[in-house]
């Protein structure tokens, strides 16, 4: 069974997707299709022996989308960005001469740039709708296409007083509707195009080339020509070029991409190491056990694709209506003509008018513009206040999440060590101490020694130069400093020297169960004391999770780090539970978990390793100075990396949310009353009837209503 993947283009909305997975799944030898909707990604599974690849694509193109293979580059943003220009660039002058329709020039103006919009820009719903049709369904294309169309084909029959009919044209109501429907469609393809690039991001992490050792030499390859088995170098500061097991050599590797972890890890003989993952200092020989697919970095880019996959975008309100809304428009536009024209005896002019009203009056703009026109003010109110929204719906389901779970390092901390604690033994004064860890640690760059340095400099102590620097990976430093000979490092490098450290031992066992890591320091085989460092907590990550609880959110911390330290900082954020050294896959299992329990799930991290699960949750939520891979995987960044951030996103999302309601429920009603008035139902009764033109008036007041509706969340920023 092969697999292969395409990119679908021409879908404009998610019963597209689904069309196109149910048709290729009638196929004789396709076992499964997935339309990825958000990425407009096509995976298919099928039987080589059974059916071709060509086969697939016409079936796809005889459904009216177009189909090429995902490695095939394409500009579809510059496209979509170019269309909404023009067809906003043409519409523009239309509305200018809106007040001089009596002047022939203005007339004819209105009509020439709308016919070039209409069947320019306008054409692709046009496809769409035809297509749609032919596959016995409607969608927001049908929508689109019956209400423009209406607007521009009546404004044309009264432009040149075709049928008898003359009056008043509205051109402006048909060109305005496409060029707001192509700034849409401009927006989605901007946010396809972010959603693609996380994957891209991720997939460069991996190394280019990789030294492998082939009778004693060593043969600089691409990295993907590794197979399992092999054995290569990796020399100090490199990136890990495969998943193995090292063979030769003693470093420190930074997994943060696994872990999230700043600390690096002290690897030696026999320890696993991760594809992607930095070796700081010492050189390496590693044996490949897992490459290509089975690599841990092609699992986390799978997990986020298939994570990605399967939350699919919620349905705007007009597509999931549109199904049953259109054919009711049409039957009632049909309906109003032939009461009037056969019943009624009305001439085919006035029956032909009401009939155009109705359709005109149940154009769709109030409610397409109801949500995006709130988003568009929430996100803008949003990025006042350092939260960047990505996707339309995340506003309304972030208002809806009821669990949050949180990453530690970087999330709920600050994310880099800092000194915690200075226990000199007696006699030593305290300054005195710092000055010489300081000094012996400002060679190197690991960051607990960086830490040091930067704690003697808050202090003002500034340490002399040092001699005779050595640094032995995993145990520590030693050097020559004012005379003295120092060691700085884990209790098995004072040992191996032969200087007790056991002086400070109950300080030491209660530092370590604490979660902190542990420097010793000794001088001429006397002990000097010992330094303690650790994460801290951001100054409002206690509040902010103290305010989560208030508003009924049950919140979780999920960490990589050790269950001693995650349980210290659990404590002082005061969450509700904690979960510790999970690996990427697990914080999605955490994920899905939850989900399954019925909770709508939040998920705030910072890391490589928390992608996976900001892409599953309900709501991924990136702090600002995390990766790049975090930040374009979630669907809120916080600018400012406060977490106090999300208290003011929830609240934010639950007023656009109640902005979005009102405006959907003053579109309907706007429709359950002016449908009637322009059918004219009222005609009788009061001498009330609603010309085309005036409808075309009216279904504009309702959009300007509903946008003036959502300018008043904007009354939410004073109070977040």
């Amino acid at each position: 069974m092969a697999e292969t993947a395409f990119v679908v283009t021409g879908m404009s909305c998610v019963s597209c997707a689904t069309r196109i997975e149910k048709e290729l799944r009638t196929l004789e030898g396709v076992q499964d299709a997935v339309v990825n909707f958000s990425l407009e990604e096509l995976v298919v599974h099928y039987d080589p022996s059974s059916i071709t690849l060509q086969q697939i694509e016409s079936r796809v193109r005889g459904l009216g989308y177009g189909i090429r293979y995902n490695t095939e580059e394409t500009d579809d943003l510059t496209v979509q960005r170019n269309w909404f220009i023009f067809s906003l660039m043409l519409s523009l002058p239309i509305m200018a001469v809106m007040p001089y329709h009596g002047h022939p020039f203005a007339g004819l103006l209105s009509f020439v740039l709308a016919t070039i919009i209409q069947f320019t820009a306008g054409l692709t719903f046009y496809r769409g709708a035809w297509f749609a049709l032919a596959n016995r369904s409607a969608n927001m294309d049908v929508l689109v296409a019956l209400g423009t169309s209406a607007a521009y084909f009546y404004s044309v029959l009264s432009f040149f007083a075709v049928f008898g009919i003359h009056g008043s044209f509205f051109f402006e109501t048909s060109a305005m509707l496409i060029a707001f429907i192509r700034l849409g469609k401009y927006l989605e393809a901007r946010a396809r195009g972010k959603a693609g690039e996380a994957l891209k991001k991720l997939l460069r992490l991996q190394a280019d080339k990789a030294w492998l050792v082939v009778d004693g030499k060593e043969i600089e390859v691409p990295s993907s020509t590794v197979k399992a088995g092999d054995i290569v170098r990796v020399r100090p500061g490199e990136t890990i070029p495969v998943d193995g097991t090292i063979l030769e050599g003693i470093s420190s590797v930074d997994e943060a991409l696994v872990t999230g972890e700043s600390l690096p890890v002290e690897k030696g003989v026999g320890d696993q190491v991760v594809g992607a993952s930095i070796n700081r200092s010492g050189a390496l020989m590693v044996r490949a056990t897992r490459v290509g697919e089975e690599a841990l970095l092609s699992q986390i880019v799978r997990l986020v694709r298939d994570a990605q996959a399967d939350k699919a975008p919620i349905q705007r309100f007009a597509d999931r209506v549109s199904g049953y809304f259109v054919p009711v428009v049409v039957v009632l536009s049909v309906a109003t003509f032939i009461v009037w024209y056969l019943p009624l005896h009305q001439e085919f002019i006035f029956a032909f008018r009401q009939a155009i009203s109705v359709v005109v009056i149940a154009c769709p703009c109030a409610m397409g513009l109801a949500t995006p026109t709130a988003v568009m003010v929430g996100s803008g109110v949003g990025l006042s206040r350092g939260i960047l929204i990505k996707r339309g719906s995340v506003l309304e389901n972030i208002s809806k999440v009821n669990l949050l779970l949180l990453d530690k390092t970087g999330t709920l901390t600050i994310g880099q060590p800092a000194l915690t604690d200075l226990l000199p033994v007696q006699g030593v004064a305290e300054d005195s101490f710092l000055e010489y860890l300081a000094g012996a640690e400002s060679l190197s760059n690991h960051p607990l020694a960086l830490a040091a340095v930067r704690a003697a400099e808050q202090r003002g102590i500034r340490s002399g130069s040092i001699e005779e620097y050595r640094e032995k990976e995993g145990f520590g430093v030693s050097c020559s400093y004012r005379g003295a000979s120092v060691l700085a490092g884990s209790l098995r490098l004072l040992r191996e020297s032969g200087v007790p450290g056991d002086l400070l031992q109950r300080d030491a066992e209660r530092l370590a169960g604490e979660g902190k890591s542990l420097i010793y320091v000794a001088s001429n085989g006397a002990l000097l004391g010992i330094a303690a460092f650790s994460d801290q907590l951001k100054e409002t990550s206690a509040l902010a999770v103290r305010d989560l609880k208030k508003s009924g959110i049950k919140v979780w911390m999920i960490t990589g780090d050790r269950q001693d330290a995650a349980a210290v900082i659990a404590r002082q954020a005061g969450v509700d539970g904690f979960e510790a050294e999970v690996v990427p896959e697990r914080k999605q299992q955490i994920v899905q978990e939850y989900q399954a329990q019925g909770f709508f799930v939040g998920m705030v991290g910072d890391g490589i390793n928390d992608a996976p699960a900001l892409a599953k949750a309900d709501v991924g939520i990136a702090i600002g100075s995390g990766a790049d891979v975090a930040k374009e995987t979630g669907d809120v960044i916080l600018v400012r990396n406060d977490l106090q951030d999300v208290v003011r996103a929830v609240t934010l999302g639950k007023a656009t949310l109640a902005r979005i309601k009102q405006n959907l429920f003053w579109a309907f009603f706007y429709n359950v009353l002016g449908i009637p008035l322009a059918a004219g139902v009222f005609y009788f009764s009061f001498g009330i009837t609603l010309k085309p033109e005036f409808a075309g008036l009216a279904m504009a007041f309702s959009s300007v209503s509903v946008v003036a509706n959502s300018l008043l969340l904007k009354r939410v920023a004073a109070k977040l």
